[in-house]
């Protein structure tokens, strides 16, 4: 029995440990078969066909129902017919019934100069149509919510039960379920380990190397094979474009979905990271870090220091022979349909800004990490169990700050280009509002605005 077992595994772990090394071959030299893109075509041609059965689906029963309509009706003429009429109350939702909801500045009638004498109730309409808008259309609230896509994936987080339409969508999402959590999570959970692994061992055996060239370049390829291997834990397919416009120095921003956006990077670049020193498991790999390259990392007691901040990054930004520092002005993440208002600190301390936009494709599995909802083990479950992590990357001109332009004006720049490269909303949202209550500032700023409607000077 015990040989019988002895076999089984054999014939488990070996083709297992073959892929995993040949990962490791490739991510070293940075080499792709093109297996995932061919993987990530196919996944797409079974969504559409998925969603064509969808609509088939959806069509048949929109038939059907139009189908009982016209036989109630005809049951509704015959009862007619006998002197059995039925009364139906029906809603009056017209405008007129309601009152016109139109702007008082709309109103042909309207005399802005005279507003006392000319004011409607139905005036209050208006208000009220603006405040149920807000509710429904939040711009902000929107952004820490997962993407709504417009077909489905085939991923058991669904709740529409499209699965169970028919019995060929039956058959294939259990398939799915099956390949996603019993082949592709074990070997995407080993490839994992192996990249952490050589990321602290590579990096902690390079920190007892001196200051050199030579330690540098190793650096740069133990980060890059390192991240190229956590990449392929995520079945990762990246698309780079506008590459002579890589940072080499100095700041680099980006929008910020995922703290896998930094895996995504670094698997074309070698950056310095700036962030808050955390303990436990995440603190090892900070310091490990550290030990090979310049990385910043703050003290909680450190990060409300806005000058000692700026002051460490002003001095490692002058130093032309350290890394670029990779930094996500957004403060936290979002859904990657919007870009929100950029922290000015980063535009203070650096007058020439690489901008880099980054577009996942919410087909193959969501990438944005909600904080407030799960934790960080949450997040990469949720990642490793997706079909694949498909990403676009735009490597932006630097940009450059004007004479006139204060931090903010230039911050406000920079995100807009991002915004426009990456095909994402520009918004001017504090990112903060995730966790904070609103201040005061943005209660007034609507306020003005309908005041105005109101008051005349």
């Amino acid at each position: 029995m015990d040989e019988q077992l002895l076999v089984v595994l054999t014939l488990l772990l070996t083709p297992l440990g073959f892929l995993i090394l040949l990962s490791i071959i490739l991510a070293s030299l940075g080499r792709s078969l093109g297996m995932r893109r061919k993987y990530a075509d196919l996944m797409l041609k079974i969504f559409q066909w998925g969603q064509e059965r969808i609509a088939l689906y959806n069509e048949t029963k929109r038939h059907y129902n139009r189908s009982e309509s016209e036989e109630e009706e005809e049951e509704e003429e015959v009862t007619r017919e006998n002197g059995h009429d039925k009364q139906v109350i029906r809603r009056d939702i017209s405008i007129s019934a309601m009152g016109s909801l139109k702007m008082p500045s709309q109103r042909p009638e309207y005399d802005i100069t005279n507003l006392k004498k000319e004011f409607h109730v139905s005036d209050v309409m208006y208000f009220s149509k603006c405040g149920v808008e807000a509710i429904i259309e939040d711009d902000v609230t929107q952004c820490f919510t997962a993407e709504e896509l417009k077909s489905w994936n085939f991923l058991t987080r669904t709740t529409l039960g499209y699965q169970f339409i028919s019995m060929r969508l039956t058959i294939l999402w259990c398939l799915g379920c099956f390949v996603r959590y019993f082949i592709l999570l074990p070997f995407r959970t080993l490839v994992l380990c192996t990249g952490l692994s050589w990321l602290i061992i590579s990096t902690a055996v390079l920190g007892y190397l001196p200051e050199s060239n030579l330690k540098k370049r190793l650096n740069q390829k133990a980060s890059l094979m390192s991240h190229r291997l956590l990449a392929r834990a995520c079945s990762a397919v990246l698309t780079f474009h506008n590459r002579e416009n890589i940072a080499k120095n100095g700041i680099c921003v980006a929008n910020h979905t995922s703290p896998i956006d930094v895996i995504i990077l670094s698997c074309d670049g070698c950056y310095a990271m700036v962030g808050q020193a955390h303990n436990g498991f995440l603190g090892i790999v900070q310091r490990a870090l550290s030990r090979a390259t310049s990385h910043i990392w703050f003290e909680r007691s450190e990060v409300r220091d806005r000058h000692l901040v700026a002051r460490r990054l002003k001095e490692h930004v002058d130093n032309e022979d350290k890394l670029p520092i990779l930094i996500f002005p957004e403060g936290t993440c979002i859904n990657n349909t919007s870009v929100v208002m950029f922290k000015k600190g980063s535009f203070e301390v650096g007058s020439t800004i690489y901008p880099v936009a980054i577009k996942y494709d919410p087909r193959f599995g969501d990438a944005f990490w909600d904080s407030s909802k799960m934790g960080m083990l949450s997040h990469i479950f949720q990642i490793l169990t997706s079909w694949a992590l498909v990403a676009d990357v735009w490597y932006l001109p630097p940009m450059m700050k004007n004479e006139t332009e204060d931090a903010v004006n230039f911050a406000n720049r920079v995100k807009k280009e991002i915004a426009r490269r990456g095909g994402l909303v520009d918004l001017e949202w504090d990112g903060q509002l995730k966790r904070t209550k609103v201040k005061d500032a943005y209660k007034l700023k609507p306020q003005e605005e309908f005041s105005k409607l109101l008051k005349v000077d």
